[in-house]
């Protein structure tokens, strides 16, 4: 009985169609070509080309090429925000790849090593979060409760006796509040900042959420996206630029999971180090930590500049520990941990990925600075490959 419903329920449903799919044609080998294809088809010989050089012709395509730049220039500039959740999809697909591939070796189907490594990705972030996010709001309502106290302690200083005894700064502090609160379009502009905070936050769960569906559906689609690509390019040259771009896909996913590694590993040795001398809220600025470390070159220290700020609320001895650990743990990461996890990735010169991050961070933000340094060793990869090797031979 078990064998026969299991065999209903493998045959198709009746009246049921197979799913459409666009496919590209299959390609053509050299010893198929029959004489009717090199001579024609049955429906004739095509007619000779117009010349290039032909005014109608030479017309026609710049109006043609002027037009669809344009067309090509609005399109961009009014999805701007689709543009980076794609690109931010790929980057992410990119990063997993090498996972399922790892798994597609281990005799995983594709969809599987999808689902395994989507799957402990969503759980990990998950576990993650589930365990910051009470502490956080713990450590931040202790800010909130604290800050009054700080105010007056402030207040109460003798720094800030002086200064009020020379300009002062009470009495003109007690002026623009009560002008703040006395004028309804400031506080219109807070209920106006609330709801655009609101808003911003919809946004962004919102664009994750469409990140995340993306990423799924290019992880699945990867070979299928690659292998269009690939037959865009003549069949003369189709091996060499197969052979660039799996090069440089390879080297961007090991970049995005070492990168991730070191992040990690950064931030867990931050948090050790501030648990010991006792910074406040570690888990907070450890959070911050591993942000940052995701930025290459440049988020490891700014982190450890923030980090050094707040533990001077705790004494300048705490300060000075906690930047002596953490700065001689940056010259350990840079000359040994980095150079074992990235060894698969990409390589970069220091000053084209210092210039690289500037670029990306000023151009596209945060994750500008991300795939900066991926991005700029795609192009030094297709210049040394392309452009220096056809000069060679000039």
């Amino acid at each position: 009985m078990l064998n026969s419903m299991a065999h209903r329920l493998r045959q198709p449903l009746p009246g049921a169609q197979p799913r459409l799919r666009f496919e590209m044609p299959p390609e053509q080998e050299d010893d198929e070509l029959t004489p009717e294809t090199e001579s024609g088809t049955r429906f004739g010989n095509p007619g000779p080309r117009m010349s290039s050089q032909h005014p109608l012709y030479v017309g026609f395509m710049g109006t043609v090429g002027v037009g669809v730049a344009l067309l090509v220039y609005w399109i961009g500039s009014n999805t701007t925000q689709l543009i980076l959740w794609i690109v931010a999809a790929l980057f992410i697909a990119l990063g997993l790849d090498p996972v399922v591939r790892w798994l597609e070796g281990k005799k995983f189907p594709r969809a599987a090593g999808i689902v395994v490594a989507v799957s402990t990705l969503a759980l990990g972030v998950a576990a993650f979060f589930a365990t910051l996010i009470p502490t956080i709001v713990q450590q931040v309502t202790q800010i909130v409760e604290e800050a009054p106290r700080w105010i007056t302690d402030f207040i109460n200083s003798d720094f800030f006796r002086s200064i009020d005894d020379q300009y002062g700064v009470r009495q003109r502090i007690t002026q623009e509040l009560e002008k703040f609160v006395n004028n309804p379009e400031a506080m219109g502009g807070i209920f106006g900042g609330v709801v655009g905070f609101g808003s911003t936050v919809a946004n962004g769960l919102f664009g994750a959420l469409i990140v995340l569906v993306l990423s799924l559906y290019f992880l699945a689609a990867l070979p299928a996206m690659k292998k269009w690509g690939y037959r865009l390019a003549p069949r003369s040259r189709r091996a060499r630029v197969e052979a660039l771009s799996e090069e440089i896909t390879g080297s961007v996913g090991n970049y995005v999971i070492g990168q991730a590694v070191v992040a990690l590993v950064n931030a867990t040795f931050a948090f050790i180090v501030m648990s010991i001398v006792g910074v406040p809220f570690a888990v907070l600025l450890a959070f911050v930590v591993a942000l940052l470390a995701f930025i290459p070159l440049v988020g490891g220290l700014i982190a450890g500049v923030i980090v050094t700020l707040i533990a001077l609320t705790a004494g300048w001895q705490t300060a000075v520990a906690y930047a002596v650990c953490y700065f001689a743990y940056l010259q350990f990461e840079a000359y040994f941990i980095s150079p074992r996890i990235m060894q698969k990735a990409v390589a970069v010169p220091g000053a084209v990925a210092v210039i690289s991050v500037i670029a990306g961070g000023s151009l596209l933000g945060v994750l500008g600075a991300l795939i900066a340094i991926p991005t700029a060793a795609a192009i030094m990869l297709l210049i040394k490959e392309i452009f220096i090797v056809r000069q060679d031979k000039h």
